[in-house]
């Protein structure tokens, strides 16, 4: 396979743009403008070295030198497609991307190099105050779009810097949008838009890339606008079209080792500004005891979710996640708090065609013999039928009839024993 003749004239213009635009002006302009101003320069140095390019060649080149100074270089049209919701850098060779839910390989030949990740990787976290070396090999960072980011790069990636970037949609999932798509039935709708209306505690459980922070904004839409609304998140990801919306973020330390605020920070502050529910991203360590003594002190309503493989995993995940804290507390009190704190768990599964859907919603009702009461109340039923379906398994659960008083329609009805697609 032959070179390519025409990259050392993209390298020599992508340096000479590098010393020529000013990042920090770009920054502060609009996108549109960004590139157009590049564009102008790009041609401006073109013209002035003299090469002389066919016009299709010459604007492919421009609009890749523009992408790796304003935009993502070589992944940028990635980023852009509606479609992908993950692209997945593990070296200069080897890009993948998720689309509908299944990973595809993206084209070969999309970077040049170990140099070309790591600059990418740099423009991604360099504004934030981060830094990504020997001495501090991985970082998370959120794009301003929202989109998540996490790098890596060796000694502890052995395959060269590997990055990570989880895009969100640009027009917000809604709960019509979930029925239609068969990730969860009607009843199994209404009975969750009955939960976060009536205040129940809830918690969204699945794997890595099931849909756990989707359907939790979705949920969060059932809330009254009257509300105040305190979100805390490990990185930002939740765009909830509330009108009173406090976010907070955790910070991680910065290049001298200082300066970290943590997810358990965060919610002890929460619990100070007058919130009428706590919205926590996603559980992952010691916050989990300071949110279920907020469950459990009045903050009713509150919503987050948690990796867990099953409903009654996610109970003992909880319970060894609060028990991470500081606290000295013992394992049977820990696990009367959760099970006294979470009202109903909710758990998404990932098939294997790509298909979100939401495998079950149990009710937990207190314990028994020392064991939280997990009680199914719907299900998916993935060998029925092409597609499976969804089916209400006859149980009314307690909490029904704290709904009922709170003037949410839960009747039996809902519980019914039938098809739920």
């Amino acid at each position: 396979m032959s070179a390519d003749p025409l990259a050392p004239v993209r390298r020599q213009l992508r340096e000479d743009l590098r010393q020529r635009v000013d990042a920090r002006g770009l920054a502060a302009a609009p996108r549109t403008e960004r590139r157009v101003h590049v564009r102008d320069e790009a041609l401006s140095l073109l013209r002035a070295s003299g090469a002389i390019l066919p016009r299709r060649e010459l604007t492919r080149m421009i609009n890749e030198v523009s992408d790796e100074v304003v935009g993502f270089g070589p992944i940028e049209f990635l980023l852009q497609d509606p479609e992908v919701t993950e692209v997945m850098v593990n070296g200069p060779d080897d890009v993948y991307v998720e689309r509908g839910g299944r990973i595809e390989r993206a084209p070969d030949g999309l970077f040049e190099g170990e140099e070309a990740v790591l600059h990418l990787i740099e423009r991604i976290v360099g504004p934030l105050g981060l830094r990504v070396d020997e001495s501090s090999p991985w970082a998370d960072a959120r794009l301003p779009d929202g989109s998540r980011v996490h790098a890596i790069v060796p000694p502890l990636s052995l395959r060269g810097p590997a990055v990570t970037i989880r895009t969100f949609s640009r027009v917000p999932i809604s709960a019509g949008d979930l029925v239609a798509s068969a990730t969860m039935g009607p009843r199994m709708l209404a009975f969750l838009a009955a939960c976060v209306r009536g205040r129940v505690n809830a918690i969204v459980s699945g794997g890595a890339g099931s849909g756990k922070t989707t359907l939790l904004g979705v949920m969060s839409g059932f809330i009254p606008d009257g509300e105040r609304l305190i979100t805390i998140e490990d990185a930002a990801e939740l765009r909830l079209a509330k009108p009173h919306v406090v976010a907070l973020e955790a910070r991680p330390a910065n290049v001298e080792g200082k300066g970290q605020v943590t997810v358990r920070d965060l919610v002890r502050n929460a619990l100070r500004m007058r919130p009428d529910r706590i919205i926590v991203g996603e559980v992952r360590g010691g916050e989990a005891l300071d949110m279920l003594q907020a469950m459990n002190t009045g903050h009713e309503g509150s919503l987050s979710t948690a990796h867990a493989n099953s409903c009654r995993h996610l109970l003992w995940r909880l319970e060894t996640m609060a028990m991470m804290s500081d606290v000295d507390l013992p394992a049977a009190h820990v696990r009367n708090q959760v099970a006294s704190a979470i009202d109903v768990v909710v758990h998404l599964a990932r098939l294997r065609g790509g298909r979100r859907v939401v495998w079950e919603i149990a009710a937990v009702e207190g314990t028994r013999r020392g064991e939280p009461v997990v009680t199914p109340l719907f299900r998916f039923r993935p060998r029925s039928g092409a597609d499976g379906h969804f089916e209400a398994t006859g149980t009314v659960p307690a909490i029904a009839t704290t709904l009922a008083d709170r003037g949410e329609s839960v009747g039996d009805w809902m519980f019914a024993p039938e098809d739920d697609s």
